[in-house]
């Protein structure tokens, strides 16, 4: 009996501060059936980025709570759209179907976003744009990012660069494409905007420079904590696979 209470101990303990800090659901669940399992899961989801408070114990916390339960945004997003329609909450629900990579969904959402007030919000049309290109309906991004430069020099980000660059690969611009992805790379953080570019130079037969770009993409990676590598690792992989295709 002893035995079995020193077991379950931690799962108690941990449930106790679950009810106590408003996160009943759905971690009363996980610590029932999870046992210890479930109590190691807690501690490392949300008692070491309390203890901690800093950003990498955050990103961790978050990491396992979307491992745990991917679609937590988007039933939120989708609740809060159903309770009020406002623009914003179906921004919040094109964001949230993204993450889980339902493109049709997103595109649909950006696009009831696009009207009124907010045609001309720089926000919303990257957003669109973006989803656009996902689904491949290349010239339909591209128009928009046209009407979002339209607006002013001060749209005239890395984000909207990248998105240009891929609007334009897409339509097999590559000689526009280049110089967006160049000017996408230097200034995003994480590794996408670098990989996306370092793929373009591999599939245009610039396989020197492909190959000096994933080389500083494997030394940026390799300082990125471990446990956050997750999308990095895609990007990185996708840029090596890439440029290892361009020299065989």
């Amino acid at each position: 009996m002893l035995g079995y209470l020193l077991l379950y101990l931690p799962s108690l303990l941990c449930g106790i501060h679950a009810v106590r800090s408003g996160r009943v659901q759905p971690w009363l669940w996980i610590l029932v059936i999870g046992g210890p399992l479930g109590a190691a899961i807690y501690v490392v989801a949300v008692l070491v980025p309390e203890w901690m408070g800093g950003r990498t114990a955050r990103k961790l916390g978050g990491a396992a709570q979307k491992a745990l339960d991917p679609e937590r945004d988007y039933r939120a997003a989708k609740a809060a759209l159903e309770d009020a329609d406002t623009v914003g909450n179906r921004m919040r629900l094109a964001q949230a179907a993204e993450a889980l990579g339902r493109w049709p969904e997103a595109e649909a959402a950006w696009a009831q976003c696009v009207t009124g007030q907010f045609a001309d919000d720089p926000v919303v049309l990257l957003g669109h744009a973006n989803a656009l290109l996902e689904l491949g309906r290349f010239d339909e991004a591209l128009k928009r990012l046209e009407s979002l430069s339209a607006l002013g020099a001060e749209n005239d980000t890395g984000p909207v660069a990248l998105a240009y660059a891929r609007a334009y690969e897409g339509l097999g611009r590559n000689d526009e494409a280049d110089a967006p992805f160049r000017f996408a790379a230097d200034r995003i953080p994480g590794l996408e905007a670098a990989c996306r570019y370092a793929a373009f130079l591999a599939n245009t037969g610039k396989t020197e420079e492909a190959r000096i770009a994933l080389g500083e993409i494997e030394r940026r990676y390799q300082k990125i904590n471990p446990q956050l590598r997750g999308l990095d690792r895609q990007w990185r992989d996708m840029a090596a696979k890439a440029v290892a295709a361009a020299k065989s």
